[in-house]
């Protein structure tokens, strides 16, 4: 039988904990929040707050650093003479957990809906600086710490994102 994990981001940490089933932490990440805060609106630029659940997983087998546009591998893969090709681009590399919201009203539906809204966890350029808000309202991580989250958890997964 496969292990059930939960996710929670602490915005005013700048960290994702893994739990098991009984709670016990698993793990930590470094991350990299929204610059704009939290909030929920469409168009804010802001990461959403409450619980979610991982709705959809893109990118299993991508080589690290993989682009990606639309949820769909763009064929490039990141490296510092890309990014100086392209300063302004909001780099979307290796793994997707695409989070749905779960709170009607809050995070589900109409104008705050986190799924309508596009907000992941994903993998950013590993000299993108973490533990500090800097994303347009996804959470960034490192590539390795991505791919061993996309590894570990499944479609389903909740993720309580936290502003505390």
């Amino acid at each position: 039988m496969t292990e059930t994990y939960s996710l929670t981001v602490s915005i005013a940490r700048q960290r994702l904990t893994v739990y098991r089933a009984d709670q016990q932490p698993v793990r930590e990440h470094p991350v990299s929040t929204a610059a704009n805060g939290v909030g929920e609106q469409f168009g804010s630029g802001c990461t959403p707050r409450g619980l979610h659940v991982v709705r959809a997983k893109v990118g299993a087998g991508c080589a690290s650093g993989t682009v990606f546009v639309g949820r769909r591998p763009t064929g490039e893969i990141h490296s510092p003479a890309l990014a100086r090709l392209q300063p302004q681009r909001d780099w979307i590399l290796t793994r997707i957990l695409w989070l749905g919201g779960c709170e009607p009203g809050f995070n589900r539906f109409g104008a705050v809906d986190t799924l309508r809204r596009f907000i992941y966890i994903h993998g950013c350029p590993d000299d993108v600086p973490m533990g500090v808000p800097a994303s347009h309202g996804c959470i960034r991580m490192r590539n390795a710490d991505v791919i061993a989250l996309f590894d570990l958890v499944r479609v389903g997964t909740p993720v309580r994102i936290e502003a505390a």
